[in-house]
């Protein structure tokens, strides 16, 4: 059974989710409440990257997976991203405001910076940030980024390739460039990462800094950056830290109302093309938990959490893993983690089983002692 209701919101979603056995949401806000509400409920997809709408908390601890669809939105937030550089640099807001109003000013609207051989920095090169990046290669930008332990392969021979000159700290980066853009995900360790001081790093060296903003409001500090604004920092901004929980309303923001802000809806990732690759998506990953995978789950523990690995050898057969997880139990050993892998012919079998606990000679020689048991080894060295 599916179930289609676009309209619910955070209480209504409560009452909603009883029943079903997963849902997918894009900016609904997932509670405790409604975690403890969904009996049946194994799977929240969020239709997007960030999952900080969501209380990963509860469903980690409700045994709930969390997946989210990274990288499928990346183009049209890159998209406007540009755009909003572009319309910072050329007015092009207000200009189209004074020529619908009848008012014709050539001479005002004719200055601008342009944007070849000017320096973007660019706060998070994960699937958008990359985007950006080639985007504002091809306009003629000089790039810069922050340094971040364990990235791809992929991502390092984008660095080498447009020559992405990396920084250390973000104030180190803000005083490297007159631009920057942000593409982090929310939450309390990026909250206010853009603060006073980075911006005051980024309108050190140039009189005509731009903040460009389309990853999260709460990312930068808002009265940091009203007072940026004021002395004369521009910023594209399609994200807010007040911004409505509905579609359509009154809204009233001192950022949004600044003359030095070029305002988007939270639009980024609106785009027909997205859409549909975000639900391509949102379909791969359910279809894959129905046959009981996980794609893209960000609430599954990927570092080892045992203190040892058990190393079963067996033959395939009904019970052989039921009886070493007897044994395991009765000598107080938990299992964190588990894998059975199948040989080629179904005949023979490999389990690694992560567990806690010390698994000494005369443990190891009951589970050997076990019907259909091949061999059992222990390896790590805190067992």
């Amino acid at each position: 059974m599916v179930t289609l209701t676009p309209d619910l919101d955070e209480a209504s979603l409560v009452d909603a989710i009883t029943g079903h056995d997963a849902v997918v949401v894009r900016s609904t806000r997932v509670t405790a409440a409604a975690l403890e509400a969904g009996e049946r409920l194994g799977l929240v997809v969020r239709a997007g990257a960030g999952v900080n709408t969501i209380d990963l908390d509860m469903a980690s601890a409700r045994g709930i997976a969390v997946c989210n669809t990274p990288g499928r939105n990346a183009i049209a937030v890159a998209e406007l991203t540009m755009g909003l550089l572009l319309a910072v640099d050329r007015h092009i807001a207000e200009a189209t405001a004074d020529a619908r109003a009848g008012h014709w000013d050539k001479g005002r609207y004719s200055k601008a910076r342009g944007l070849a051989g000017r320096r973007l920095g660019i706060v998070g090169l994960g699937g958008i940030g990359t985007e950006v990046a080639t985007r504002a290669a091809a306009f003629g930008l000089e790039l810069h980024t922050l340094d971040r332990a364990g990235r791809s392969a992929a991502t390092r021979r984008l660095i080498d390739d447009l020559d992405v000159t990396v920084h250390s700290v973000a104030s180190e980066l803000a005083r490297a460039v007159d631009i920057l853009s942000l593409h982090v995900p929310g939450g309390n360790e990026t909250r206010h990462l853009v603060d006073s001081a980075v911006l005051a790093a980024l309108a050190a060296d140039t009189d005509a800094p731009v903040l460009l903003n389309t990853s999260r409001g709460d990312v930068v500090d808002p009265d940091a950056l009203l007072g940026a604004l004021e002395l004369g920092m521009h910023a594209g901004l399609d994200v807010w830290p007040d911004e409505p929980p509905e579609k359509q309303g009154e809204w009233a923001s001192a950022l949004a109302r600044h003359p030095n802000v070029v305002a988007t809806h939270h639009i980024g990732a609106s785009t027909d093309q997205a859409q549909v690759s975000v639900a391509d998506a949102v379909a791969e990953v359910i279809e894959a938990f129905d046959e009981g995978r996980l794609v893209n789950c960000v609430n599954v523990e990927t570092r080892r959490l045992g203190s040892c690995t058990v190393v079963v050898r067996h033959l395939d057969r009904v019970g052989v893993l039921a009886g070493v997880f007897d044994v395991l139990r009765r000598a107080d050993i938990n299992v964190e983690q588990m894998e059975n892998r199948v040989f080629t012919g179904g005949r023979a079998a490999m389990a690694l089983i992560e567990v806690v606990g010390e698994v000494g000679e005369d443990l190891v020689a009951e589970l050997s002692a076990g019907e259909h048991i091949l061999s059992v080894a222990v390896r790590g060295a805190d067992c």
